[in-house]
């Protein structure tokens, strides 16, 4: 299998990569489901998120800007986890006929994940802190 060339640095991160494939295999699926349903906008809409979030985080200098698109780029592949959820209940798929899919945006979702921790390892799992107004000290 060859390797594509890389033109640019936002297509290193397999995240990446991953991402693009779910586009891909999300679109072969969108064919089978009427446009006029909501969750095909959705899931066309949340798809394409993902790897655009991911390009645009990995062009950001600081560390709260890459994090920042990447959560984004995370919640979109949360949606589309939902979005396949939403197919299953409503009958127009079995859970087996989404399950490469979720597969899929699983690992997408575990790469951010990864992402997100080594460029700041406190932005994952902070400690909870207290509730404050304005006119606290």
């Amino acid at each position: 299998m060859n390797t594509p060339q890389v033109y640019f640095d936002h297509e290193k991160p397999v995240a990446y990569h991953r991402s693009i494939q779910f586009v891909v295999w999300a679109g072969q699926l969108l064919e089978k489901v009427a446009s006029k349903r909501a969750v095909h906008d959705q899931l066309d809409r949340a798809s394409t998120s993902v790897p655009l979030n991911i390009a645009e985080g990995n062009a950001k200098y600081t560390a709260p800007d890459r994090c920042r698109y990447f959560d984004t780029a995370r919640g979109s592949a949360l949606e589309c986890a939902a979005c396949l959820d939403v197919l299953v209940a409503k009958g127009q798929f079995t859970t087996d006929q989404v399950l490469e899919g979720k597969a899929i945006l699983h690992e997408t979702v575990s790469l951010l994940v990864g992402l997100i921790r080594s460029i700041s390892p406190e932005r994952l799992g902070e400690e909870p802190r207290p509730y404050r107004t304005s006119g606290d000290d």
